[in-house]
């Protein structure tokens, strides 16, 4: 493995069943993830970019082929070398934020700690824990809204507390699905660009799953889907 691409995937298949009928997804997909940059799988709706996704985040299994992150195989992988490649290495977001409704802003970025450390574990530290929370609220400009609960937030600021949830393990990787997708344009700008602040501040290595070319040509890196195949769109790699 390239120590230049920090998540690699070769040869994935994937289809899904539809009454007995086998629909084919990914055919075959090969894609390299680029370390320290922005990393664009752009395509119409349908193509296949969110089933990628969700393999390469180890959410559901490829048919066949292999995904190594950091040189080491995940794809089939222990369920609990998957749990820690998720909690600790990874962040996610999703295009339909995926917060929980009876949490305030604060809690839902104290989540992922506390899943991933034992309850003794998370009290011990829970102060430093917090603190962090609080930081990461910040960092995206949520800090004021860090009592309010999903139902009391606007889209984008929904979409600031799932960034900062998926940046509270400090991970190395960050994927991102439609994180533009369910915002009108003006919010959807300030998304993109906190999360551009990310990549260059921060090194924070990220794929961002678009089916917007205005979104993908502000990638470093971009692959563009089509027909469950995945090719280079060498116009915006010559460009990066």
């Amino acid at each position: 493995m390239n120590a230049e691409f920090v998540l690699q995937a070769s040869g994935i298949y994937k289809s899904y069943h539809k009454n007995k009928i086998e629909v084919p997804v990914l055919r075959g997909v090969d894609v390299d993830i680029t370390a320290g940059k922005i990393n664009a799988l752009v395509g119409r709706s349908g193509s296949g970019k969110s089933t990628l996704m969700h393999l390469l985040a180890t959410l559901d299994n490829p048919d066949a082929g292999e995904i190594y992150f950091q040189g080491k195989r995940i794809d089939n992988a222990s369920r609990a070398e998957r749990d820690s490649y998720r909690n600790h290495d990874i962040g996610i977001i999703f295009q339909f934020y995926h917060l929980l409704p009876e949490l305030t802003a604060l809690e839902n970025v104290l989540a992922p700690m506390m899943i991933s450390q034992s309850l003794w574990g998370y009290f011990r530290n829970r102060k430093e824990i917090r603190t962090r929370a609080e930081e990461m609220l910040d960092r995206v400009g949520l800090a004021h809204r860090a009592t309010h609960r999903p139902a009391e937030m606007s889209g984008g600021e929904m979409q600031r507390a799932a960034i900062a949830r998926a940046l509270m393990t400090d991970p190395s990787l960050l994927l991102a699905d439609e994180p533009t997708g369910n915002l009108d344009t003006e919010t959807g700008e300030s998304i993109l660009n906190l999360l551009m602040d990310l990549n260059q501040q921060e090194n924070l290595t990220i794929v961002m799953i678009t089916h917007d070319d205005a979104i993908a040509e502000k990638a470093d890196v971009c692959y563009r889907m089509q027909d469950g195949l995945l090719e280079t769109d060498h116009g915006v790699l010559q460009a990066a």
